[in-house]
């Protein structure tokens, strides 16, 4: 049983296509002004699931004195939702040039946490005081952004949630005379390439608009209040069943991929989650029964579709009993139902939930796992190699995860995990300290000792100050 799990998560690993992708491009992809990309992601703190700043501008600055804005519409960001995946935040043209940092100014940041000590748990959400309201901050690069004529470089940012909010001894958000969070935004920010495997955008879901056949495209609502055209190939992995000429509105799509020079992606996965107008998704929070025993989730919902966004950053309780179709993100095949179904779901998971929304009530149809992210330190002496980069280690992580195991959370690894600012498992066996590390893939519970375990498609050693 156990050799059968590995190779199925093995498989499944593969066909979610982390940290690769095709850099194919569009016809007209290369005949465009110098640009940039811009995307974000975050490295969370314990129990906090909602941390939006709004983003004013964002601004490259010149060796020699220039500068070019990247992004200059007032932008809100909730980074705690991006769980260490990597999202679009903006694209724009440049004047070709090397640029050496980049300056943000942001505003009004806002905190949501949950308290896992009540039954059910309960939300709580505290106004961020800046040390002044906007902000700005300048980050440099530690290798000059170089933007060639007709070129396309990208910059990735990162918010650092644990050292932006200021905690005590005890981890209790710090609160200052008024009553308000006190915040310290710590944002990290490095030059990139579309083709690097940092300059892929990992999480990217929205609504399908309108679909192309004829020139192997289509058009998502992404985040933000962006349409993004997103093209695809004969590289291009779609979830069973679904190709360019089947997509059809409504659904809801997911898709990771490459930007092009044209502001388009190239797409490496595509997955249609849902047809239903109606969804939610977040973290879950807690797994039980009703008065009836039918089965029920707790969680804490992040995205929903337009007719539920009134959900939007609340706790919902959900009874699934009724729920037979079971997914896992970019994986589809024969062993998919054996890895994950009812009683599959954990603390900690990340899940999208589809189906109606009628008079106010939901009625869920289906459940998919989709992907995350988990930050942690590496627990130092308990690294395990089976063969390469196969094998397992411990990760100490005070979030959500954690807190379901009850200690160090078990993260296996494959030949096919790719490793980030990292040798491999090889260099984690040796390490003699307790180094950060960031994990992206899937959590799920294991068949043989039932406890719950990550598996991951990326290992990476996250930027630090």
């Amino acid at each position: 049983m156990k050799k059968f799990f590995g190779f199925a998560l093995v498989l499944g690993l593969s066909l979610m296509g982390i940290g690769c992708g095709s850099n194919s491009s569009s016809p007209n992809s290369n005949s465009q002004p110098a640009a940039v990309f811009v995307t974000g992601e975050d490295a969370p703190l314990s129990s906090v699931v909602g941390f939006s700043l709004t983003l004013n501008s964002i601004t490259l600055n010149e060796q020699g004195g220039s500068t070019a804005k990247v992004l200059s519409t007032p932008t809100t960001v909730d980074f705690a939702r991006l769980l260490g995946l990597r999202s679009p935040l903006a694209f724009n043209s440049v004047t070709p040039g090397t640029y050496t940092s980049a300056t943000f100014v942001v505003a009004n940041p806002m905190i949501s946490y949950v308290d896992m000590t009540q039954n059910p748990p309960a939300l709580n959400t505290y106004t961020g005081a800046l040390p002044q309201n906007p902000d700005t901050i300048t980050v440099n690069f530690t290798t000059p952004m170089v933007v060639a004529s007709n070129g396309l470089a990208g910059l990735k940012m990162e918010v650092d949630i644990r050292k932006s909010v200021s905690v005590d001894a005890n981890g209790q958000i710090l609160l200052n005379g008024s009553g308000q969070a006190i915040v310290n935004p710590v944002i990290y920010a490095k030059a990139t390439k579309a083709s690097d495997p940092d300059g892929e955008v990992t999480d990217l879901m929205g609504g399908l608009v309108s679909v192309n056949a004829g020139n192997n495209s289509f058009v998502l609502q992404g985040p933000y209040g962006r349409q993004l055209t997103i093209f695809v190939n004969s590289n291009t992995q779609f979830n069973s069943g679904w190709n360019i000429n089947n997509l059809a509105t409504p659904a809801f799509v997911e898709v990771q991929g490459r930007f092009q020079a044209d502001g388009s992606l190239m797409a490496s996965g595509v997955e249609v989650v849902a047809t239903s107008q109606s969804f939610v998704s977040g973290r879950v929070l807690q797994v039980g029964t009703n008065g009836s025993g039918h089965l029920q989730v707790t969680m804490w919902i992040g995205e929903t579709g337009a007719d539920m966004v009134s959900r939007v950053d609340t706790i919902q309780t959900i009874d699934i009993n009724a729920v037979t179709q079971y997914d896992i993100c970019f994986m589809d095949n024969p062993f998919t139902n054996a890895l994950f179904d009812s009683t599959s779901i954990e603390v900690g998971q990340r899940i999208f939930i589809g189906g109606s929304f009628v008079n106010s009530v939901f009625t869920p149809a289906m459940i998919s796992l989709r992907r995350q992210g988990m930050y942690g330190t590496l627990d130092v002496g308990h690294v395990t190699i089976t063969n390469g980069n196969a094998g397992n280690f411990l990760l100490n992580n005070n979030g959500l995860v954690g807190y379901s195991v009850g200690g160090p959370v078990t993260v296996n690894t494959y030949n096919l995990t790719f490793f980030f600012n990292l040798t491999g498992l090889s260099q984690l066996q040796s390490e003699t300290t307790a180094i950060p590390l960031v994990t992206r893939g899937l959590l799920l519970k294991d068949p043989v000792s039932g406890t719950t375990q990550f598996y991951a498609g990326v290992v990476a050693d996250p930027p630090q100050n």
